[in-house]
């Protein structure tokens, strides 16, 4: 009899090997291998074995939109790309304590009137459920409760025709299959109770949402297929200090990834945000040096952000970097440019830089932004109140242009700017005009330094004196 393999599983990245080791070469974690049950090898021989024929078609041909269910919360469905499509598969990964079951529990609660929903914990009891919905006043919402964990018992349950619209399992990381030894959260519970449930929803029609753990790199626990498997991945993420939430689309299949949804904590729940922009820039104060007003998009969406900088003698051999909401690479990059091409040295002055409103920032058009609260701190005079900024910023110092420049002057005409400092167009691109608004086109960075009234210095670069 042949003796069985073994198979020891990395439940932090999912690298799998045939013996245990304290420290998994694939992510270096120490102490996370475990010995799984190894997946059944594949038949041999099948490409002369009898299977069925695969229909082939042309990509021309009559194709409908999908349905959708339209939960009522406008930031929601914008994210999903207009609502819940029947027969798809959405995990929603965040921070504990973030607000990802207050969210999914006011999705069926809005949903409620439309479809049957039901609502899987297994993290809380149902009381504690049932606390939360009278919390966010729901209590009369028509939709139903369990607190299992066992998949066998979920698939008896779900598996009936017409039984749901949308099912929401939180978690899926306490979910597990009893045919498998390992502990529920390791990577094979959570590769084989997702594929069940995805399977099952996409056989029967309904919507099945998972609630995913993150790590603390921020990454959703578990192996990396089940970003695969699914149709959507939502981060719903905040900062604690902070009232806002920004629900973010890494992935979508029926609609537009890097759409944001931007939501208000408050003692009833999430309360919608229909004008971020307004939001992020409500105390905001136009006289304050170090700070410039970044004209963003986010998905198909303009943001208006506050960007401020703090510069400040440093005693240490090493200054500081600190980067709130920001990539911390991009900042010394930045600042390498503004001693390197443009003479601005900051090597021994901390630099502190912070997202005000609590969002992240990927966008390079960020750059010029960053760029201009930087050198508004070091000159301690303040950027124009009436004016935003966008652009990226090149090795060489250039400035380069940024997609759609029209819709981020649209929005900062509609509140209330009159001044931009933008890219100026490249080959045939159309320069973005909006009457409202002054555009101050730059062609490199040193074309900034005069705007923002950077006194002359000695040891100042050649085109830095030119430019002052």
């Amino acid at each position: 009899m042949a003796k069985p393999s073994t198979c020891f599983v990395c439940q932090s990245c999912g690298a799998s090997s045939s013996k245990w080791t304290g420290k998994c070469d694939s992510c270096g974690e120490w102490n996370t291998i475990v010995e799984e049950t190894p997946a059944e090898s594949a038949p041999k021989g099948l490409g002369s074995g009898r299977g069925r024929k695969v229909k082939l078609v042309g990509l021309a041909g009559e194709s409908r939109p999908a349905p959708r269910f339209e939960t009522g919360i406008a930031e929601f469905d914008r994210v999903c790309g207009g609502g819940l499509v029947p027969g798809s598969a959405i995990l929603v990964g965040g921070d504990p304590g973030i607000g990802k079951s207050t969210l999914l529990l006011q999705v069926v609660g809005g949903l409620a009137a439309r479809t049957s929903c039901i609502y899987v914990s297994g993290e809380e009891s149902i009381e504690q459920v049932r606390m939360r919905a009278e919390r966010l006043g729901l209590s009369s919402a028509n939709v139903a409760l369990a607190a299992a964990t066992s998949i066998r018992d979920l698939i008896t349950t779900l598996d009936v025709p017409d039984s749901t619209g949308v099912v929401v399992i939180d978690s899926i990381q306490t979910m597990f299959v009893d045919s498998l030894d390992s502990a529920p959260g390791t990577v094979a519970q959570v590769r084989t109770s997702a594929q069940e449930l995805i399977r099952l929803a996409k056989r029967r029609g309904f919507v099945v949402i998972l609630v995913g753990h993150v790590t603390k790199e921020g990454a959703i626990a578990g192996p990396r297929v089940l970003e695969h498997m699914v149709d959507s991945v939502l981060y719903f993420e905040g900062d604690r200090g902070h009232q806002f939430r920004i629900l973010r689309g890494i992935k979508n299949r029926f609609g537009a990834t890097d759409e944001i949804g931007v939501f208000e904590m408050t003692g009833e729940g999430l309360v919608e945000v229909a004008n971020p922009s307004a939001l992020f820039l409500a105390q905001r104060r136009g006289d304050v040096s170090g700070a410039a007003v970044f004209a963003g998009i986010e998905g198909s969406r303009p943001v208006l952000v506050e960007i401020q900088a703090l510069v400040a003698p440093s005693a240490l051999a090493t200054p500081r970097r600190a980067v709130v909401g920001w990539d911390s690479s991009r900042l010394a990059m930045i600042l390498a440019v503004l001693e390197a091409r443009c003479g601005v040295s900051l090597s021994g002055r901390d630099v502190y830089l912070n997202v005000a409103g609590g969002l992240r920032i990927n966008e390079p058009a960020a750059d010029l932004a960053v760029a201009a609260a930087l050198l508004s701190a070091v000159a301690d005079r303040p950027v124009p109140g009436d004016t935003v900024v966008f652009g990226e910023i090149g090795l060489s110092g250039e400035v380069r242009g940024v997609g759609q420049p029209d819709l981020r002057l649209k929005e900062a005409a509609k509140l209330g700017f009159h001044t931009a400092f933008s890219p100026k167009p490249a080959g045939k691109q159309k320069a973005a005009s909006v009457p409202e608004i002054n555009v101050t086109m730059l062609e490199h960075l040193g074309d900034l330094i005069p705007l923002i009234g950077l006194p002359a210095q000695a040891d100042e670069s050649p085109r830095m004196a030119d430019a002052v």
